[in-house]
């Protein structure tokens, strides 16, 4: 038999093209006669719209159209749909451009289509949009408060939903009988995406035919085609062709149905022409839907032995100003269904507020729901450790599920099919070593030195499913994955995916599951995804879901080959199909492998269709819909070692109850070696230079010139313009011509600041003024431009540059 390749390390397949820049993303695209669109976006969290004046930005050269939120509903478009509901949830509407109120900073109020993306650029700059600015709440916990700006009227209190799991009664009695209880607060951060390649679309209507192309960089195309033809531009889904080429990473943030690739495609059919768009790394950061923002209150019951005996947890969500696909999901069952993590924990409960706010869309991203779950956990493990007096390795493995219990029904729905927690940890503590590092932890201690050790057994769940429990539980869609293998006359192989790779490298994953399985060369094999029109239908890649599902089904495809393949060789070989074997990519009878038709042979014969058995269909090709009945629940164990200087290694500027000293501060190692010598480079021969200076009374702009120099930092680290009002600058006080500046690093400070601080003044001519470079407060992009010096030359009078220093 063949050398098995699934699970073997071998290149990838989709490598050589993309690490020669031989990709195909969708900004890489060019069709003729392609418009571009660039969006009108609200500076303020909270603001009613008035009137949008676009008369200025219809007259710059190359402007097709300018389209607002009312041209959009005038149209036909409807809003955005959620894909999980929950009961009594509150799903307010959310269409692709605002209409009467902007609720977060960013969100599109009118987008411009020009011939060029600069044309646009400068035409949505002279829009003129009327806001009427509102009192806005950025936070979740603060939005629940009495008398806190609303985010939507038809959302009282700022509320979206409010879910429990767990069994109340039973956690109450758990903590009244605990010995012990550790309470904690939580505040998880809100997290940005920030993939290698940004967003972009690409809309091409037929007028014609009504058909619609759609490029654009997704994570799940299908879902993409079903929820924008439907249910938002109310267009025949097949009229609609989704096609996601490579793209440059997601993590959860380009599984959402966004409102610049509806209006792209609105547009499209409105002009008659493609549309693109491709975001910028601003805008990203306000329109990319983003992740976590909980507030979180835990505790944690405990017997006098360390024994786990229930946890309560209380959750605020932040959902931002609207619900996306999968938002309701996220902090409900992703995140409260894992609480009970690797542990027996008897009782849990926990609830679950779900707040709009004035901020970006929070929904999927990197883990999504899991994560918090788990940082919840292990922390409190942690707290609780300390608080019994006992080792955190020894608390864990008290409270571990057992190998032998498995499946385990956890108190929060999840069945656990498998695991082995324990093993896991005593894999890593021996490879890591941990008496050892004890060892050295308190030997170090005694010489005032501190090191730290912390561990998180966790736990995942993978693969969501199966469609029925999910859709009991609020999921609009189905959680299967497709998969269609089709064997050419030549034995060459297609295999078409539902899943699809934002760099997972599935290409190389799963022709690696098909040639296996077929027993063919790899290169034999080739995987298409990505493509609505070339792929039946499919779910995607998130949720971990690439392997369990996408790659199951693929391997139940291959079974149904192999079992066709095999009737049409048992009748090439006259021979009985029970007693056909398959191996080596040829068909044989059982003790007669001279008797044998190799996988060319069975698939040439498939589509002649000169001999086969009867009502059996010529061909060879198999599609599955696999929906697995369960989760997958991997897990793991993570040691991290952490120090920090002990007290005589402290700098001197902290020794005493935060005095501050006028010296050097001390680190050690050679991170701590290679500071010191910057920071004496940048003080001491600064000092060195102007006292030198001094008997010359000259050269002092030259010192400062070195002082730049010599601290090891980019110019362009002396200072920036902040807002339009409030400039920073490398030095201090005034600068040059009486401006007021602000100190932002001692290390960058102009020669003219630092001689007036040794009492050096520097000479009328010649010297360093600070004079700043051309304002760019009413260009297009509106980026700030940073200080630079000026030198004045002694000889002409004229000013010419040290250093530009241009920012974006």
């Amino acid at each position: 038999m063949a050398e098995t390749l699934f699970g073997k390390s071998i290149k990838r397949r989709e490598d050589p093209r993309l690490v020669t820049g031989k990709g195909n993303f969708v900004d890489d695209l060019k069709i003729p006669f392609t418009t571009h669109a660039a969006f009108v976006r609200s500076p303020h969290a909270h603001a009613r719209i008035g009137k949008i004046d676009s008369t200025a930005a219809r007259k710059v050269p190359g402007v097709l159209a300018v389209y607002t939120g009312k041209d959009l509903v005038a149209g036909g478009v409807k809003p955005i749909p959620v894909g999980w509901l929950l009961p009594n949830i509150k799903v307010p509407a959310h269409y692709p451009l605002a209409v009467d109120k902007a609720r977060h900073m960013g969100e599109p109020v009118a987008v411009v289509i020009a011939e060029t993306p600069y044309a646009a650029r400068d035409a949505a700059e002279l829009v003129e949009v009327d806001y009427d600015v509102l009192p806005a709440v950025p936070d979740g916990a603060d939005a629940l408060e009495r008398g806190s700006p609303v985010v939507h009227d038809d959302a009282p209190g700022n509320v979206c939903f409010k879910w429990s799991i767990g069994d109340a009664k039973a956690t109450d009695t758990a903590f009244a009988s605990a010995a012990k209880v550790v309470k904690q607060s939580f505040r998880n951060h809100r997290l940005i995406p920030n993939a290698i390649e940004p967003r972009a679309c690409l809309a091409s209507a037929q007028p014609g035919t009504g058909d619609i192309t759609l490029w654009i960089t997704s994570q799940n195309p299908h879902v993409h085609r079903l929820i924008m033809a439907a249910f938002v531009l109310g267009i025949p889904e097949h009229k609609l062709r989704v096609i996601s080429p490579d793209v440059g990473g997601g993590f959860g943030s380009k599984i959402f149905i966004y409102p610049e690739e509806c209006a792209a495609v609105w547009a499209s059919r409105a002009l008659s022409r493609p549309v693109k768009w491709t975001a910028d790394r601003r805008e990203s950061f306000v329109s990319d839907s983003h992740g976590r923002d909980h507030h979180t209150e835990a505790e944690m019951a405990l017997s006098a032995d360390g024994k786990i005996l229930g946890l309560r947890v209380k959750t605020v969500a932040n959902l931002g100003a609207y619900l996306t696909l999968f938002a309701p999901a996220v902090p409900t069952y992703l995140y409260g269904t894992l609480l009970a993590g690797s542990y027996t924990t008897p009782a849990i409960h926990c609830e679950v507020t779900g707040v709009f706010t004035h901020t970006t869309p929070v929904d999927a991203y990197r883990g999504a729901g899991r994560p918090e779950a788990t940082y919840v956990i292990e922390r409190l493990v942690d707290l609780s450790a300390r608080e019994l007096g006992m080792d955190p390795v020894e608390i864990r493995r008290k409270n571990f599920i057992p190998a032998d219990k498995f499946p385990y029904q956890t108190p929060v729905a999840l069945l656990y099919d498998s695991g082995n927690y324990a093993g896991a940890l005593d894999k890593a503590l021996q490879i890591f070593d941990y008496k050892a590092f004890r060892r050295e932890q308190e030997s170090a201690r005694k010489q005032g030195r501190y090191l730290g050790v912390g561990f998180s057994t966790y736990l995942e769940a993978c693969g969501l499913a199966p469609s029925a429990v999910a859709g009991a539980l609020g999921a609009q869609a189905g959680l299967y994955e497709s998969a269609n293998i089709r064997v050419h006359p030549t034995g060459k192989v297609t295999v078409f995916t539902g899943s699809h790779s934002h760099g997972q490298g599935h290409e190389t994953t799963f022709a690696q599951v098909v040639a296996d399985e077929l027993q063919v060369p790899i290169d034999d094999v080739d995987i298409i995804h990505g493509d609505t029109g070339q792929v039946p239908f499919g779910m995607g890649s998130y949720g971990s879901r690439s392997g369990p599902v996408g790659a199951a089904a693929i391997y139940v495809s291959a079974q149904k080959i192999k079992e066709k393949a095999k009737k049409i060789a048992a009748h090439l070989l006259e021979a009985n199909e029970k007693d056909v074997t398959y191996e080596g990519g040829k068909f044989f009878v059982k003790g007669s492998p001279d008797r044998s038709k190799s996988f060319f042979d069975v698939s040439l014969m498939a589509y002649l269709a000169h001999n086969l058995p009867k009502g059996l269909e010529p061909g060879l090709e198999a599609i599955s819909f696999f929906d697995p009945g369960n989760f997958v629940f991997p897990f793991g164990t993570h040691i991290c070692v952490g120090g920090r200087p002990g007290p005589r290694h402290q700098p001197d500027d902290r020794r005493r109850d935060g005095a501050r000293r006028d010296r050097p501060r001390r680190f050690t190692g050679a991170l701590g070696a290679r500071r010191i010598r910057r920071e004496r480079t940048a003080h001491h021969r600064l000092d060195d230079e102007l006292r030198a200076a001094e008997s010359r009374r000259a050269g002092a702009g030259r010192a400062g010139a070195h002082r730049d120099a010599d601290a090891g930092q980019p110019a362009r680290s002396q200072g920036r313009r902040r807002d339009r009002d409030h400039r920073f600058d490398g030095g201090g006080g005034e600068c040059g011509d009486g401006r007021v500046v602000s100190v932002r690093h001692q290390a960058h400070r102009h020669a003219a600041h630092a001689g007036a601080h040794l009492g050096i003044a520097p000479r009328p001519e010649g010297g360093l003024t600070c004079t700043p470079l051309r304002s760019n407060i009413t260009r297009r992009r509106r980026w700030p431009r940073r200080w630079a010096c000026w030198r004045s030359s002694v000889k002409t009078r004229k000013c010419f540059p040290v250093r530009r220093v241009w920012s974006r």
